[in-house]
């Protein structure tokens, strides 16, 4: 209470017309307090910021201090200069962590754990051996033991990969629950989604989890394969075993071990002439 009346009696009236913190110890004398001496560990801890350029000094310490205290820890850093942590840390040893990473929020990092450049991983927890490959973004997701990520994936808040699941390039999770082993290989997003073990996703799947007003959610069960170019119309459950065929949209169940086709019936036209360029004089 008695910090908080005297930043608010802080006065500018001075020839650099600066708030000087300083100030604050001679306001506790003249209210009669015991003011005692402290000795900062760094110099640093009481350095002024009076523009952005000082600021920027100042973040650049701070974050080479965090950068030192992980490679105690047992982290390897490829560039300590290149990496920024913006929140709450805590690391397994033989991490190792490639330049250009932003660690935010509240992370948990276990043993034996490579995250790739260029990645932001935010309020999430990486277990034991997880690989995150360049160019990826996790929030607010749980990545299980020897999974990995990326490149170029984006794990949204409630994503979860169970142990040894993959998630690779342009795929993008969102409150997504993918069983051990589970693959999703390239170019698909899943929101809302249950995939059971071992199943497998194909490129260019999307789950179609909202109608315009509500939320639905996809359930696959294991052992399932989805093939590329589907549509899953949320809400549907798709049984063990169960195989879906490439280009299908599919907006009903499938029982266990069934194939489900839903496409269009090709036809071949004989006698097909190809549009002409209509030349312009």
């Amino acid at each position: 209470s008695h910090l908080q009346d005297w930043l608010g009696r802080l006065s500018n009236n001075n020839a650099q017309g600066e708030y000087y913190l300083t100030d604050v110890i001679a306001m506790a004398v003249n209210d009669g307090l015991v003011v005692a001496t402290e000795q900062p560990h760094d110099a640093m801890e009481v350095q002024g910021a009076n523009d952005r350029k000082q600021l920027s000094e100042l973040e650049r310490h701070y974050q080479l201090r965090e950068a030192r205290r992980l490679m105690a820890a047992g982290v390897t850093l490829r560039d300590p200069s290149r990496f920024d942590v913006r929140g709450e840390v805590s690391v397994g040893r033989d991490v190792l962590i490639d330049i250009n990473v932003i660690l935010e929020g509240k992370v948990v990092i276990e043993d034996n754990v490579v995250i790739g450049p260029n990645c932001v991983i935010k309020d999430s927890t990486l277990r034991k051996g997880v690989v995150v490959k360049a160019n990826s973004h996790i929030e607010g997701a749980i990545l299980g033991e020897g999974s990995d990520a990326g490149p170029f994936a984006r794990l949204r808040p409630g994503s979860v990969l169970g142990a040894k699941a993959h998630v690779g390039n342009f795929v993008e999770l969102k409150n997504a629950n993918l069983g051990e082993g589970a693959k999703v290989g390239h170019l698909t997003y899943l929101g809302d989604a249950e995939v059971g073990a071992r199943t497998n996703i194909g490129a260019g799947t999307i789950t179609c989890n909202y109608d315009g007003a509500n939320k639905h959610k996809t359930t696959l069960g294991a052992d399932v394969f989805i093939g590329s170019n589907n549509s899953l119309v949320a809400p549907v459950d798709i049984f063990d075993g169960a195989t879906t065929a490439a280009g299908s949209t599919i907006n009903q169940n499938i029982p266990a071990e069934q194939l489900g086709v839903a496409r269009a019936r090709q036809r071949n036209i004989e006698g097909w002439k190809r549009p002409v360029k209509i030349r312009k004089d």
